[in-house]
């Protein structure tokens, strides 16, 4: 053997398993933990792209829903687990954007985890109750302004993307309202459309409804782009707001160390199975929009999305473990 080919044969002998491990994944089941319970949006995100996705790779993937702690339990299920390619979890903005930056877990939304690709995402929506003589949110601003210590917000609880987006809201205006957090988004909306509560930043899905039934008025969308399903409503970037852009998103993850050849073949497919109209016509009653993100862009979102709360939560003063 000469000596030039002689020095080829390790780098070889590694390539050619990482190349038959690629092609062989996955030989069985995959596990998809969803840390919410069954039946709500999120879950039946993570159920109809599964089962295409599933049908890709030639394997099946078995939802398994651990709600607890804000999504604590899921992400410590995941990051305990085998870097093999058979655990993934659909993380989403609360596990890993505004839970590691309002309050402390143990957990690193960066570094415990491989990112593999963003499924989608969907808009936050500023609604207000008929009683608020506003039709812009110009007009808002200036009567919450000259009515101070008179309007109140609800959200879906302290330190949910619904309460921390209106805190930036707030912080951008200098306008005041005082938060009222419910125990999820229902009964928040209910005091709102009963007017307990006079205005909100729900996600679209929940607020569509009673936006189209004429019970709640819509000013502006978060994101970079107005919504399709209401194309009359402008952005909060498009009126001035620059870097509002917060949204409800959702993506894989694994355990930190997943093989790279591992993660390729998993984004791949993913994407593949993002490109689908017949899937984008289902995730539209919660109005996600597909989104396919790399994983090292991926990677780099969620840490700017961690970034960017904490840096809220500093300023606003919302420190939940207080």
């Amino acid at each position: 053997m000469r000596r030039r080919d002689f020095l080829r044969v390790p780098a070889a002998a590694i390539a050619l398993p990482q190349l038959a491990r690629a092609q062989a994944y996955p030989v069985r089941a995959i596990r998809y933990i969803v840390p919410v319970p069954a039946g709500g949006g999120n879950d039946m995100i993570a159920r109809v792209v599964t089962q295409r996705w599933g049908v890709l790779l030639g394997q099946p993937f078995l939802v398994d829903n651990q709600s607890g702690g804000g999504g604590v339990v899921a992400c410590q299920a995941t990051m305990r687990a085998a870097p093999d390619g058979y655990t993934l979890m659909q993380g989403f903005v609360a596990t890993h954007g505004t839970t590691p930056a309002t309050r402390h877990v143990n957990y690193d939304a960066v570094k415990d985890f491989t990112a593999v690709g963003m499924i989608g995402a969907s808009p936050n929506v500023l609604v207000i109750h008929g009683s608020v003589p506003a039709r812009t949110v110009a007009e808002f601003v200036d009567y919450v302004k000259r009515n101070p210590g008179r309007l109140n917000y609800a959200s879906a609880g302290n330190g949910s993307l619904t309460h921390l987006t209106m805190e930036l809201f707030k912080q951008d205006t200098g306008a005041y309202l005082l938060h009222i957090p419910y125990r999820g988004v229902a009964p928040a909306i209910t005091d709102l459309l009963a007017g307990r509560t006079q205005a909100m930043f729900p996600s679209l899905a929940s607020a569509l409804p009673h936006i189209r039934s004429g019970k709640l008025r819509a000013l502006a969308v978060t994101g970079k782009r107005r919504s399709a399903l209401v194309p009359e409503v402008a952005t909060m970037q498009e009126i001035g707001f620059q870097g509002f852009d917060a949204v409800q998103w959702y993506g894989t993850l694994g355990p930190a160390g997943l093989p790279a050849d591992v993660v390729h073949r998993l984004y791949e497919t993913q994407a593949a199975v993002l490109k689908s109209p017949e899937l984008a016509e289902k995730l539209t009653s919660e109005a996600v929009e597909p989104w396919s993100m790399p994983p090292e862009e991926f990677s780099r979102y969620i840490a700017a999305e961690v970034s960017r709360w904490s840096k809220l939560a500093k300023a606003r003063n919302i420190h939940l473990d207080e």
